[in-house]
């Protein structure tokens, strides 16, 4: 694939391929073409969120240059019906405390709300996105937002990818035995796709 081609490519929301396929020099060329600038692999934590107020998705995964990344540690906050909003929030905001605290975590990914059916869910979503958001700035974690079409593009390269394939392709690139939850599992995708996709 030419410069030309990846131009096309790149505008047309479809991934580039990876560097290692393309010859020698090709990599820098097209990044410079594209005005990239050189894209060096991440490393470290990165805690993916996937916010819901009664089912908040957390996914820990450590990554290093030349290795597979690795899922240390997974949680669904799981809040009642029946507690207040008020309490549901704390919830989230222990759990994610929980992750973050005594932990080198490098940066915090949290999943973009695009489209919400009404304004209360909007509120909702708001305001549970807002809980993980706050306890990362309060320790001085900085946090990355995705909208779910760019997730989904990083992970699986289609951006209209179901769930049960990003689910499945996850598992694939964690080398994950057994099944995530679903919420778990698109919290793996937003640090996946923070990764991926990162340049410092």
């Amino acid at each position: 694939m030419n410069v030309r081609q990846m131009w096309a490519a790149k505008l047309a929301g479809k991934p580039l391929p990876a560097p290692s396929r393309l010859p020698v020099g090709a990599a820098a060329t097209a990044e410079a073409a594209l005005g990239l600038r050189p894209r060096t692999a991440f490393a470290g934590r990165v805690l993916g969120i996937d916010p819901s107020l009664r089912g908040t998705g957390l996914a820990l995964i450590e990554f290093a240059p030349g290795r597979a990344p690795v899922l240390l540690r997974c949680q669904t906050v799981r809040v009642s019906a029946r507690l207040p909003m008020a309490q549901a929030l704390a919830e989230i905001h222990r759990a994610v405390l929980a992750f973050l605290d005594g932990t080198e975590v490098r940066h915090v990914a949290l999943e973009q709300t695009i489209f919400v059916q009404n304004f209360q869910t909007a509120q909702i979503l708001g305001a549970a996105r807002g809980a993980a958001m706050a306890v990362a700035a309060l320790q001085g974690r900085p946090v990355f937002e995705y909208a779910p079409l760019r997730v989904k593009q990083a992970v699986v390269g289609a951006g209209r990818a179901s769930k049960e394939q990003m689910a499945r392709t996850v598992m694939a690139l964690l080398g994950h035995g057994r099944p995530l939850a679903s919420d778990e599992a698109d919290a793996a995708g937003v640090a996946l796709c923070h990764a991926f996709t990162w340049r410092e």
